[in-house]
């Protein structure tokens, strides 16, 4: 009768818990926190940009380069990039595992979206930090 409750191993092998990370968890957390963020960032950026002292009118190279003079509105433009770029690419890097159906079509997308997110991170930061202020307008 003992012999008869004996259950044997299943055949499908079980994930050791080792490998496990919080990632996604950092993520879901990553992308509430980086919202509220550029929440404020955009609409600040938004006001200034389009509604205070004339609005978009105003807007030329001028206005650029005094901007880009200050720190202050380097460091908020950088922000506001990073922050949508990362943003953006993890909700993309989501939806690409969500509907991706093959291994190698979610590898392949995801290696065209992080090189995507690299390039533009690189060309806009290097924008902003070497943006010459005293370089004649065309």
């Amino acid at each position: 009768m003992a012999d008869a409750l004996i259950l044997e191993k299943p055949r499908s092998p079980r994930r050791p818990s080792a490998r496990r990370s919080n990632f996604e968890l950092y993520s879901w957390l990553f992308m509430r926190i980086s919202g509220l963020a550029l929440i404020i960032l955009v609409l600040g950026h938004l006001f200034i940009m389009n509604i205070l002292d004339g609005g978009v009118h105003r807007i030329n190279w001028g206005f650029v380069a005094g901007r880009w003079a200050s720190p202050f509105w380097q460091f908020w433009d950088l922000a506001m990039l990073w922050l949508a770029e990362i943003h953006g690419g993890n909700g993309l890097r989501t939806i690409i595992d969500d509907y991706a159906r093959k291994d190698s079509t979610r590898f392949w997308l995801k290696i065209l979206l992080y090189v995507s997110m690299a390039l533009i991170l690189a060309v806009g930061t290097m924008v902003i930090f070497t943006f010459d202020p005293e370089m004649p307008a065309s």
